[in-house]
């Protein structure tokens, strides 16, 4: 199994499919990006290809260009109007967002990077509340690429611990990725009363 995944890790696509997966969970939260990231970070530590960097770089500029499509569908939609955006949690998502993106832009986009539909509301967000392209798509641009160092830090510090191959190091970060994901959901969890 380990060469099955050094022959798909070692293949020029590897990096395609990987942009087109952390792109595609901009607009579909069900899509595990941050696994995919994590996941070829392992492979990039214990294979050696495709290059850390090379995940870092590629898993950046897709989630940055995921959240620019965002950004232009929320500045040019006005997703407030669209009946699947009705539901009361999608309106305080959205409130949430706005509200945040004129007091600390940076913090909210920051956060919501990490936390899959706050990615979504705050993108949507600031461009139906016409925050300014050139202030909002530099902050966005540092937060995909941070999202993208973290998740394959973290394919890469357990591929270079665990033992037991790529496969066993592969499925132990995709664990952790799932595990973070789902704290810092229970840490907002708790602390949205307060």
């Amino acid at each position: 199994m380990d060469e099955v995944i050094s022959g798909l890790a070692a293949n020029p696509w590897a990096l395609v499919v990987l942009a087109g997966i952390v792109f595609a969970d901009a607009f579909l939260v069900v899509v595990p990006g941050e696994v995919a990231v994590t996941a070829l970070g392992t492979v990039a530590v214990t294979q050696g290809l495709p290059p850390l960097w090379a995940v870092i770089l590629i898993g950046g500029l897709a989630a940055f260009a995921g959240d620019v499509c965002c950004y232009a569908v929320g500045r040019l939609l006005h997703p407030r109007t669209w009946r699947v955006m009705r539901h009361a949690r999608l309106q305080r998502a959205l409130d949430w967002g706005a509200s945040r993106l004129r007091t600390h832009a940076a913090t909210a986009v920051f956060t919501a990077r990490f936390i899959p539909f706050g990615r979504l509301a705050v993108n949507l967000s600031a461009g139906a509340a016409s925050v300014p392209a050139g202030r909002y798509l530099p902050i966005a641009a540092v937060a995909a690429v941070a999202w993208a160092a973290f998740q394959a830090m973290v394919g890469a510090a357990i591929g270079s611990v665990v033992p037991g191959g790529t496969v066993v190091a592969v499925l132990v970060s995709i664990a952790a990725a799932l595990v973070v994901g789902w704290t810092v959901d229970f840490v907002i969890g708790r602390l949205r009363p307060a």
